[in-house]
């Protein structure tokens, strides 16, 4: 099973399971709601205008009223229409009223990174949203994960975004049959063991690294990647158990480089576990310049295999 086709088995699960689950989003037949149309009719699947602002507002009011919204804000970059409902009432409600309204809500984007989509379809919004407090980011790599994560989101009780990257969509996988397999937000997952170097890799990333992980090998030398799969909570712990093993850490994500994820991880690090490192923490990400249209230009923009070599060796 895809990657893509996993994450609309997930939420074609939920829908089946709990009645209060609805969609709602722009070009919905075109990200994966076309069979859950099919299967569930105009009632629970709302096609709405290109107005993210409103129809995001719409879904938080749904949530505070019993349902369970899933909306799709396409591409990534139309979250910052979005954001002042997410930020200024989704993530705050519940804190602001004591505890006394829930928002179980889901927020769906997708990331693109190749095909010449430009500025102001290509950015990764994530780093943005990390810095707000009652919000819970997942951004898995596998198809597998995708579906365990996407149904824990729709069932969780607090307001998560999803951030999907569509060079992973066509990603085939072995994915649970099980109706009720769900993964914890939270918990990171060890996608390759190894003993000289910790590789954390974000999202889209996963395909050159495991590439340049791979050729690495060839030379005898062993690297342990970690896919985070959840953003916010970050899963320290994980992180710290691999570097006490390795000494050496590298962080890899398509975000710009300025206060991304790869920021974040690396100032725990230093503050928990600066005596577990031999060496500095590196990290490899797309420069601090807005993603360029031209082809030439974008094909090694976002981190590659060579970069992702490169960074290894510097540590070695």
């Amino acid at each position: 099973m895809t990657y893509f086709e996993a994450l609309v088995q997930a939420q074609m699960e939920e829908m089946e399971r709990d009645e209060r689950v609805v969609l709602m989003g722009e070009e919905l037949s075109v990200h994966g709601g076309a069979k859950l149309i099919e299967r569930f009719g105009k009632n629970r699947i709302w096609n709405m205008p290109i107005s993210e602002g409103s129809f995001t507002g719409l879904g938080i009011g749904a949530a505070i009223n019993g349902l369970r919204p899933i909306v799709d804000l396409s591409v990534s970059n139309f979250v910052y229409l979005a954001s002042d409902q997410i930020i200024n009432q989704a993530s705050k409600l519940r804190y602001m009223t004591g505890g006394q309204i829930d928002i179980p809500i889901v927020f769906r984007c997708c990331m693109y990174s190749l095909g010449s989509l430009a500025a102001q379809h290509a950015d990764r919004p994530y780093p943005f949203f990390m810095n707000v407090p009652g919000l819970k980011i997942i951004s898995p790599t596998s198809a597998a994960d995708i579906k365990g994560l996407m149904k824990s989101a729709i069932r969780d009780g607090d307001p998560v975004m999803v951030f999907e990257d569509t060079r992973l969509w066509p990603l085939k996988g072995n994915v649970p049959t099980d109706p009720d397999h769900v993964i914890p937000i939270g918990k990171a997952d060890v996608k390759r063991e190894g003993e000289d170097v910790t590789l954390i890799a974000v999202a889209g990333v996963i395909q050159p690294t495991m590439e340049a992980v791979s050729a690495l090998a060839e030379e005898g030398i062993s690297v342990e990647v970690i896919d985070p799969r959840t953003l916010k909570p970050l899963d320290h712990e994980a992180i710290k158990t691999s570097v006490a093993k390795t000494g050496r850490l590298v962080i890899v994500e398509n975000a710009h480089r300025v206060c991304n994820v790869g920021s974040e991880i690396a100032a725990v690090m230093a503050e928990e576990a600066f005596d577990l490192l031999k060496r500095p923490i590196l990290r490899v990400s797309a420069p601090d310049i807005h993603v360029p249209f031209s082809p030439a230009l974008e094909k090694d923009f976002f981190p590659t295999k060579d970069h992702i070599i490169a960074a290894v060796r510097r540590l070695l």
